[in-house]
C-alpha cells in the first residue's frame, strides 16, 4: 500500500530520501543497519511525543533552531550520518506533524533495506515480509497478540523472535520495529507500510497476483515483463494460490486492480444480461 503524503510533505519526503541516499553511498551492510537503527530511534521518540513533533515541524521556527532542538534531544546518540539525515528532514516543511513521523519511518526502513541489499538478501527480505503478511492473515491469535497491549513490548518481541527464528537479520530488525511502533495502526497496516518502503528502495512496484494454479518460471517472467512495461518501472510479483479464483488471474498494484478471473468475467456477463 502506498504512503499518501500531500502538499509540501510529498516534496519533503523526496528530499529526505535523497539525503539518505547520499549518506548510504559507500556504507557497509553493518553501517547501513546502524544508520537505520539510529533513524528508528528518532522515529520512536517522535512517535511517543506529540508535542515534540509539533515543535520540530513548526514552520515559524528556522531550520537552524530545529536542528539545535534535535541535537539537544539526541546529542551523541546519533552518528554524523544519522544526524545529517534527521537534521535535513526537520528543516523541510511538512503539511502535518505526523507526516514527519511517517517520512522518518520510511527512510529508516530504506536504510535497513540497503543493508539487506549489500548482503544479497533484499529478495529474501521482500519474500519474508510477504510471508509474514500471509501468516498474519491466516492466524487471528497471532494478530491479536501483536495488536494487543501496547505496553507488552518485551512479550511481543519474544514472540517475534520465536516466529522469525530462521529469517534474515533485516527482517527481524524491521518486524521488531513494527511491533515497537504501531503509532495508531494495526499490525497489518504497519507491515504494509514497511513492505512499501522496501519496494520504494529498489524502485519497483510489488504486484500481488492471485491465481487458481501455480505459475511456472516462464509465466512469471512474461508477466513481470508485461507489468513492468505497463507500469514504466521494474515490477516484482508475489503470487498467491487461491482456488476461489477458478481460472485466470487478478493483479493488484499501487491502487489499481486488473481482474481477469473467471469469477470477475462471470459477474460482468451477469450484469450485462441483467441490463438487457
Amino acid at each position: 500500500m502506498a504512503i499518501h503524503l500531500g502538499g509540501s510533505s510529498r516534496q519533503s519526503l523526496a528530499a529526505t530520501s535523497s539525503a539518505l541516499e547520499a549518506e548510504l553511498k559507500g556504507l557497509s551492510a553493518d553501517a547501513a543497519s546502524t544508520l537505520s537503527n539510529e533513524l528508528f530511534a528518532v522515529v520512536n521518540v517522535l512517535g511517543a511525543n506529540v508535542a515534540l513533533r509539533r515543535a520540530i515541524t513548526d514552520p515559524a521556527r528556522s531550520a537552524e533552531d530545529k536542528a539545535q532542538l534535535l541535537s539537544s534531544i539526541f546529542g551523541s546518540r546519533l552518528t554524523k550520518s544519522a544526524m545529517a539525515v534527521a537534521s535535513k528532514a526537520v528543516a523541510f516543511r511538512w503539511s502535518a506533524p505526523s507526516d514527519l513521523l511517517i517520512a522518518m519511518e520510511q527512510i529508516a526502513i530504506q536504510a535497513e533495506a540497503s543493508a539487506a541489499n549489500s548482503r544479497g538478501q533484499l529478495d529474501q527480505l521482500d519474500d519474508e515480509l510477504f510471508t509474514i503478511g500471509r501468516t498474519l492473515a491466516a492466524n487471528q491469535d497471532l494478530r491479536n497478540a501483536l495488536n494487543g497491549n501496547p505496553d507488552a513490548i518485551n512479550e511481543k518481541r519474544a514472540l517475534v523472535n520465536e516466529v522469525l527464528k530462521s529469517a534474515t537479520s533485516s527482517t527481524k530488525v524491521l518486524f521488531s520495529q513494527i511491533v515497537n511502533g504501531l503509532w495508531g495502526r494495526n499490525i497489518e497496516k504497519a507491515l504494509s507500510d514497511f513492505s512499501y518502503a522496501t519496494a520504494v528502495f529498489r524502485n519497483l512496484v510489488v504486484a500481488h497476483v492471485r491465481s487458481a494454479i501455480a505459475l511456472n518460471d516462464t509465466q512469471k517472467s512474461e508477466l513481470t515483463k508485461a507489468l513492468s512495461k505497463q507500469v514504466g518501472q521494474t515490477v516484482r510479483i508475489n503470487v498467491e494460490i487461491d482456488p476461489k479464483v477458478l481460472g485466470g488471474i487478478s493483479i493488484r498494484f499501487r491502487d489499481e486492480l486488473i481482474d481477469g478471473t473467471v469469477i470477475s468475467r462471470m459477474a460482468e456477463a451477469s450484469q450485462a444480461l441483467a441490463g438487457k
